[in-house]
């Protein structure tokens, strides 16, 4: 049994690799946009996730189009989204991702491009009949739990990235914030005893004049 599921677990790491995916995370300047390209085959369904990792609100313009540059799929100021559609024709599928609507915020965005179904397991099974042999359902079981793994691992990673720049950037906030309240407290102190002593002293000033007189 134990070589049964290390025979399946080679094969799924195989088949994993076998799926076209384009998966990259970038840096997107304020008022500029940056575009992608894949070549289709006509009847695959492809499918485009992406996330704002950082800046700003954590948002940005995003648009698909076919290769007649007809608009599949337009969204603006997008956290994330998903996307899936089926080719009608063969040829290169663009998708942009724009920050033109920022003036000063930088962004990261993360984006996954699938391509195709996966690849079976076992080829005979394209024509099986028959039910599947203990190897064979140990092989498909296999594979399924490795691609939910698989995403749940990029899930976590994007959250887990967010997650920890925002919480620099609230502990830069606090950090400046404890360093401004210093500095007005020390102001404060040192002008309430520049004016504790100016009293004394105009009080001394005083009770000189009436000596002398």
């Amino acid at each position: 049994m134990r070589s049964i599921g290390l025979f399946c677990l080679v094969v799924n790491i195989y088949c994993l690799h076998l799926i076209r995916a384009t998966e990259l995370t970038f840096e997107l300047p304020d008022n500029e946009k940056q575009c992608f390209y894949e070549e289709v085959d006509k009847g695959v369904k492809f499918t485009l996730d992406f996330q704002v990792i950082t800046g700003g609100h954590f948002d940005v313009d995003c648009i698909l189009t076919d290769p007649t540059e007809h608009v599949l799929y337009q969204e603006k100021k997008k956290q994330y989204d998903s996307f899936t559609h089926t080719a009608d024709i063969k040829g290169v599928y663009k998708f942009c991702f724009s920050n033109e609507f920022s003036t000063f915020s930088h962004k990261t965005v993360y984006f996954d491009f699938q391509a195709g179904d996966d690849p079976p397991i076992v080829p005979e099974m394209l024509n099986r009949v028959t039910a599947l042999t203990q190897m064979e359902s140990a092989c498909v079981t296999i594979h399924e739990a490795l691609k939910t793994i698989s995403d749940s691992q990029t899930h976590y990673r994007l959250r887990e990235a967010q997650d920890r720049i925002r919480a620099e950037e609230i502990h830069d906030r606090v950090s400046y914030w404890s360093i401004g309240e210093t500095i007005i407290l020390f102001v404060v102190s040192i002008s309430q005893v520049v004016m504790l002593r100016s009293f004394f002293t105009d009080k001394k000033a005083t009770t000189r004049i009436i000596v002398e007189k």
